[in-house]
């Protein structure tokens, strides 16, 4: 009986996470990891640099303290793991349980901080960027594969509540022409870019949060009410507007129409259409035309045109951004070329502003060799991501991927990973009844014995 008991300890090295012998189903984790996951979100979201350097936090600049080059929510988030594999009370038994929950998340984690201190050893810049863009997301995955329901629950409610008071607080800026947290670049404000920058800070990383989370409107999101959804939906659209970002505006048309068109079809061709969502969509297809042609009669559109009109050399940019690569011999290019001879050429070339691709602009800074590694573990992230969501997830999964290589986004410091993956495995959230039928058709007789975690969705 003695020997029986020691192995089922054993066994169940997390029997006090939730403060009893055994985690309620939905409910495996404590108040405080619950908490502090809300509470990365709510900060992931809702702060920017803009914000953080009213505070005396260069987030965004150059100049400063190198501890202020990696966003808040990334600190909490690293505490709330070290939290947790405190409470599992083996804190190199949870990471081994967690690396066998979530492996490519693991792997991704593995070689983004192997590149972080190999980024240290040879003086290239990226530091921060290597943790707040990769390390941070493949750590949020990492936690909630624990699965707790009720942690889920408010961070959808915390997602839907900011990116409301971002959009609102988009509008309110496009109307007044006054930016309420402006972009920083170590202090300075560019007065001439009125584009809204709300709680997301950049207009272009705010159009393309927007962008994501109108697509996961359209195909996720099913606990929301269909006028609700509609709601938002029109909220978050002419916050696109406000924004100015032209590649996240077509985007979002073009697979937004494509959508609705796919399940229009669909819904034809099962023979059961929804009366009254068929007479709200008519309704609405009536009054779209009248609203934007109000809109465009009040100058609505009129900052997003001259956008298309002019440019500001982005277009020619995409183009000189391949002439780079004539300067470097193939050696030079596998393992990094001269940062300093980089920099020259970006300013002979007149890419100031960036290289707007991730992965010329990862080779050029980086390497190829290690740009592969990082492509390779990216993959297989997003892979084990889109399986822990229902089958809309396509559509999302779609719009990020194009919209990663329109701009520097992945290759340089940002927060848009985390936040892709926390609208992604909210929103797209399984129904219980199709987890537990995931879980009953892969598991073999050793998963009966592991208790470590809740059981993997």
């Amino acid at each position: 009986m003695a020997a029986t008991g020691t192995g089922t300890r054993a066994a169940t090295p997390a029997a006090g996470w939730a403060g009893s012998g055994q985690a309620r189903a939905g409910d495996s984790v404590d108040w405080v990891t619950r908490f502090g996951l809300v509470a990365t979100v709510a900060l992931l979201f809702a702060i920017s640099g803009g914000m953080l350097w009213l505070v005396g936090y260069n987030y965004d600049g150059l100049t400063g303290n190198p501890a202020t080059k990696i966003h808040p929510s990334t600190y909490l988030l690293v505490l709330v793991f070290a939290w947790r594999a405190c409470t599992f009370g083996n804190p190199v038994g949870y990471m081994v349980a967690v690396a066998d929950r979530r492996p490519a998340s693991t792997l991704m984690a593995v070689i983004s901080i192997v590149l972080l201190v190999v980024v240290v050893a040879r003086q290239r810049p990226g530091m921060a960027g290597m943790i707040d863009t990769f390390v941070a997301p493949a750590l949020l995955v990492m936690l909630l594969a624990e699965d707790d329901d009720r942690t889920f629950a408010r961070m959808q409610t915390v997602v839907h509540g900011i990116m409301t008071v971002n959009a609102l607080l988009a509008l309110f800026e496009f109307a007044t022409k006054t930016l309420i947290f402006p972009y920083r670049l170590d202090g300075e404000v560019f007065m001439s870019d009125l584009r809204s920058t709300a709680l997301q800070g950049h207009p272009l990383s705010n159009a393309t949060v927007t962008s994501i989370y109108v697509l996961a409107l359209l195909s996720g999101s099913r606990s929301l009410s269909m006028p609700l959804r509609l709601g938002l939906i029109g909220l978050q659209f002419a916050a696109l507007v406000a924004f100015g970002g032209r590649s996240a505006m077509v985007l979002t048309i073009v697979l937004g129409g494509c959508y609705l068109l796919i399940q229009g079809l669909r819904g034809l061709r099962t023979g059961r259409v929804n009366l009254l969502g068929a007479a709200l969509g008519l309704i609405l297809a009536a009054l779209v035309p009248v609203v934007i042609a109000v809109a465009a009669a009040y100058g609505f559109f009129d900052a997003l045109l001259e956008r298309f009109v002019s440019d500001s050399g982005s277009a020619n940019a995409r183009v000189e951004m391949f002439e780079l690569f004539k300067h470097f011999e193939l050696r030079d290019l596998i393992v990094g070329p001269d940062i300093d001879l980089i920099e020259s050429l970006r300013r002979i070339s007149g890419l100031e502003q960036g290289i707007e691709n991730p992965i010329i602009r990862m080779v050029l800074y980086q390497g190829a060799f290690f740009t592969l590694l990082l492509f390779v573990g990216f993959a297989l992230f997003m892979h084990e991501v889109a399986r822990r969501c229902h089958a809309g997830i396509w559509l999302l999964m779609l719009g990020w991927l194009i919209l990663l290589n329109t701009s520097e986004s992945l290759a340089s410091k940002t927060t848009l990973m985390t936040k892709f993956v926390v609208i992604a495995l909210v929103l797209y959230r399984p129904t219980r009844g199709v987890v537990g039928q995931r879980v009953q058709a892969g598991r073999g007789p050793a998963d009966v014995q592991r208790q470590g975690l809740p059981r993997r969705r």
